[in-house]
């Protein structure tokens, strides 16, 4: 089954909200070799005006992957699992993200490109936080590939 086309547009709800704790950032600093002190130490963070550690830039994709989960599930979507490579990733940041933030994201699908019978997924996930201030769009591209005839 090729992508379907009618997903471009489609908003998903917002998930439900995620803490951001302190061990999850630095669990995904030492994952990604970020090793500034702002990443680990609370003090550091605070000196440089956080209320507490501050997650490198990629952590977006912890709170992104939930709507992506959705996007998958959509029955009518077209996407199988085993056909998807993530091509691309971008993000657009309004503030750094800190433990203890409360984040939530809402998904848009925001367009569908075929090539060679490929289909190439954008999808914008919007990032906010506890007050409803935007905090991050994260931008995926997923490369889905041909299923069998």
């Amino acid at each position: 089954m090729p992508v379907n086309p009618e997903l471009v547009g489609r908003v998903f709800p917002a998930t439900a909200p995620y803490l951001v704790g302190r061990e999850k950032v630095r669990e995904f600093a030492r994952a990604v070799f970020a090793d500034d002190a702002q990443h680990h130490d609370p003090a550091a963070a605070q000196a440089l005006g956080y209320a507490d550690v501050v997650a490198p830039p990629t952590f977006a994709m912890v709170v992104q992957d939930l709507t992506l989960q959705q996007l998958l599930a959509e029955p009518d979507s077209g996407i199988e699992l085993s056909r998807v490579l993530h091509a691309e990733q971008r993000f657009r940041y309004s503030r750094p993200i800190v433990a203890g933030d409360e984040l939530t994201a809402q998904l848009t699908v925001s367009g569908i490109r075929t090539i060679g019978g490929n289909a190439m997924v954008t999808s914008d996930a919007e990032v906010t936080d506890a007050a409803g201030a935007h905090v991050v769009t994260a931008t995926s591209v997923l490369l889905v590939g041909e299923g069998e005839s």
